[in-house]
């Protein structure tokens, strides 16, 4: 039997056989007493990793539902969508095409939002809903949180949806502390769960503006889901397996520590960023707005990127992501979220250089 290709790219990550065998628990029915008490008990845990006093929801879909379903429940005026990369570029599609009237701010791949910038554009009234990305995950950049998060203070009448997909679980964000509206993840990334679920929490403002907004559809309405987890249940039928496996996730991520968990993660990204000086590549997001669970690596060498990672593949049965989109052969990603630890880090590094 040939041993199973692991994965080192951003998403979705190498699942652990104690999740697996979680994932496969018996089913139970989703609107019984079992599936409120597994939701009850998995709940606090989830406001911990949040930062919040909201409900924590949970939907039976990739992140990008959690994300129109923002559009579509908050978005009124207009939507200003912070754009610097594959993924946050999105947003301006999604939003238009929820019928939103919506602008780009819009930076070069690689680069970070600017908070001044955010500022300028939010002062001109036109927008009531900002979207942004934390960690760019097609660019490895990871944007200023708490300074763009200071100037929506200033701006009542806007909410902010923070996708946190690559970041959630890898670093600290306190959603409640930073004035944030919606902030959802997917189950894939850091998460190390299987693909096809994601979590999110709302805001009271943001509540209140879903109220008055119509057309909110049904299957991500936002007052739907209030609804139903004051009962401890969701709006339609959920995938039973990934919440038995979060509730697995959520005790081993409590047994470790989340300042454990954290310190991970920013050290085995710093094992990545120095084998990336050490080999004489360069990094392709700018100094200093850097994601720490995921590293795109410039491809300054010119080497053959899709045949450095089938090479890595064949030899060494790792997976490694040959770069998103426009910059897909220019850079490449390496991944370092979920269960990595030095050791399998240091792995993968060990056989890069014998690739290389």
């Amino acid at each position: 039997m040939t041993p199973h290709d692991k994965l080192f790219i951003p998403g979705p990550v190498e699942v652990s056989e104690k999740t697996w065998a979680a994932f496969s628990r018996p089913m139970i029915g989703h609107r019984g007493e079992d599936f409120k008490n597994l939701y009850r008990a998995i709940h606090p845990g989830l406001q911990r990793l949040f930062g919040t006093n909201q409900p924590v929801f949970l939907s039976t879909s990739s992140a990008w539902g959690v994300m129109e379903a923002s559009i579509r429940n908050l978005a009124d005026r207009g939507v200003l969508c912070c754009m610097c990369g594959a993924f946050s570029d999105k947003w301006l599609d999604v939003a238009k095409r929820c019928g939103k009237n919506a602008e780009p701010l819009q930076v070069d791949w690689g680069k970070h939002i600017d908070p001044k910038e955010v500022d300028r554009q939010l002062a001109t009234g036109k927008f009531d809903t900002v979207t942004l990305t934390h960690s760019e995950t097609s660019t490895g950049v990871m944007n200023p949180l708490e300074e763009i998060c200071s100037v929506l203070a200033k701006y009542n009448d806007v909410a902010l949806v923070v996708d946190t997909v690559s970041s959630f679980s890898g670093v600290k964000i306190e959603m409640d502390a930073l004035g944030i509206d919606v902030m959802l993840t997917g189950a894939q990334k850091a998460l190390a769960l299987p693909p096809g679920f994601s979590l999110f929490s709302v805001s009271e403002k943001a509540f209140a503006r879903a109220e008055k907004i119509s057309n909110r559809g049904f299957y991500f309405d936002f007052l739907e889901f209030k609804k139903d987890q004051a009962n401890w249940v969701t709006p339609s039928t959920p995938s039973i397996a990934h919440i038995h496996a979060l509730q697995s996730k959520l005790d081993e991520i409590f047994e470790e520590g989340l300042e454990a968990r954290f310190a991970r993660h920013a050290r085995t990204n710093a094992m990545v960023h120095d084998w990336v000086r050490r080999a004489g590549f360069d990094f392709f997001a700018e100094e200093g707005f850097r994601s720490k669970t995921l590293t795109c690596v410039k491809n300054n060498k010119g080497i053959d990127v899709l045949e450095f990672a089938r090479k890595l593949r064949e030899k060494h049965h790792l997976v490694i992501d040959p770069g998103y989109g426009k910059i897909r052969g220019k850079t490449f990603r390496l991944s370092n979220m979920g269960d990595e630890t030095e050791e399998t880090v240091s792995h993968l590094l060990t056989c890069l250089d014998d690739v290389l």
